[in-house]
C-alpha cells in the first residue's frame, strides 16, 4: 500500500508589513477595532511582487528543507484566486522559473480551502501511483483584490505562500482529505470581476463558516474512527480569530495547541494553512509522529479538511 506524507516545509512572506495603525490613516477604523474582531494586528504586503514570485520563494524554502531539487518533482500544484493571468497558470510559471518541464502543473481555485483541495488531489495521485512526488503551494497576493475604501474587508487580508514537499511513503502520512462546496452561497463572500475586489457580508459568512467548520471535524474524525483526543495539533485556516477559536472550542483542545499566525500574518487566503505549519514545523512546535488537522472555509463556499500525522 502506498501513502503520501510531508517531506518538508516552506514559506514566505514579503518584507513590507502593514499593521493596524497603519490602516487607521487609510480608512476610517482603528486597532482596538480590527483586534477585537479579527485578532489581526499586522499583515505583509506584496509591493512588487506578484503571487508567482511569493510561490516561488515557497518552493525554494520546502525544496531546501528537503535537500531536493526541482527536477526531482513529478507535480506541482499551486492554490490561488490571485494568479497573474488565467493561462499559463502560476504553476507552470513555476516550472519555468525552476527550468523543470514535462510533469503535470496547475491551479487550484477554491479560495480559502484551495490548499486542502491541493493536498488532496496530490495525495490521490501519489496513492494510485501516477507520481511519487509532488509540491503543494498555496500563494496569494491578495491585496490586488482588496478595496482598500471597504474598512470590513481591507483590514482581514495579507499577502504570502507556504508550501509542502508531498512524497511517496510506506507509512500513513495523509489520513484522510475531506473537500466540500456549495455555490448557492455565492452572494455572500465572492470576487466581483468587473471592480477586481472582494465583496463579502460578514456577519452571515461568521455564522456559515462556524457551523460548516464543525460539522467538517466531525466528518473528519467519524471517517477515521478517532476521537478528539486524538488530534495533537489545530491547523485552522487564519481568518479570523474567533472562527478559529469556535473549531478549537469544539475540539476541547487548549489554546496552546491551535497554530495561530493570523495575528501577525492576517488572512492569506489559500497561503494560510501551509504558512501556519512551516511557522510551526520551524519553531519546533509540530514533532515528527503528531496528528494534525487542518481546516478551512472560504468563498464559494468551498471548505475542507486534512488528518495528517506528520
Amino acid at each position: 500500500m502506498v501513502y503520501s506524507r510531508i517531506k518538508s516545509t516552506g514559506g514566505y512572506l514579503p518584507d513590507k508589513v502593514l499593521t493596524n495603525k497603519d490602516l487607521e490613516k487609510i480608512v476610517e477604523t482603528s486597532d482596538e477595532w480590527i483586534r477585537d474582531r479579527t485578532g489581526i494586528s499586522e499583515r505583509h504586503i506584496a509591493e512588487n511582487q506578484t503571487a508567482t514570485d511569493l510561490a516561488e520563494h515557497a518552493l525554494r524554502s520546502a525544496l531546501e528543507a528537503a535537500s531536493m531539487e526541482a527536477s526531482a518533482l513529478e507535480l506541482i500544484i499551486v492554490a490561488t484566486c490571485t494568479q497573474e493571468s488565467s493561462f499559463p497558470s502560476t504553476a507552470a510559471r513555476l516550472q519555468k522559473r525552476f527550468n523543470v518541464k514535462g510533469f503535470a502543473a496547475f491551479d487550484v481555485n477554491a479560495a480559502c480551502s484551495g490548499f486542502i483541495y491541493g493536498i488532496a488531489i496530490a495525495d490521490a495521485m501519489i496513492r494510485s501511483g501516477q507520481v511519487k512526488t509532488a509540491a503543494v503551494i498555496g500563494a496569494e497576493k491578495m491585496s490586488s483584490i482588496v478595496d482598500w475604501t471597504d474598512r470590513e474587508t481591507c483590514v482581514l487580508f495579507g499577502d504570502g505562500a507556504g508550501a509542502i514537499i508531498l512524497e511517496a511513503a510506506a507509512e500513513q502520512g495523509v489520513i484522510s482529505t475531506h473537500i466540500h462546496a456549495d455555490g448557492s452561497y455565492e452572494d455572500l463572500l465572492y470576487h466581483e470581476p468587473v471592480c477586481n475586489v472582494i465583496k463579502m457580508k460578514g456577519n452571515e459568512v461568521f455564522r456559515v463558516a462556524v457551523r460548516t467548520l464543525e460539522r467538517i471535524v466531525d466528518e473528519t474524525l467519524e471517517a477515521n474512527n478517532m476521537t478528539k483526543e486524538d488530534v495533537d495539533w489545530l491547523i485552522p485556516h487564519q481568518a479570523n480569530m474567533r472562527i478559529m477559536s469556535a473549531t478549537a472550542k469544539k475540539l476541547n483542545l487548549p489554546a496552546d495547541r491551535m497554530v495561530v499566525t493570523v495575528d501577525k500574518h492576517g488572512n492569506t487566503s489559500a497561503a494560510s494553512i501551509p504558512l501556519a505549519l512551516n511557522h510551526a514545523v520551524r519553531a519546533g512546535s509540530i514533532k515528527r509522529g503528531e496528528v494534525l488537522l487542518m481546516e478551512a472555509f472560504g468563498g464559494g463556499f468551498t471548505w475542507g479538511s486534512a488528518l495528517v500525522r506528520y
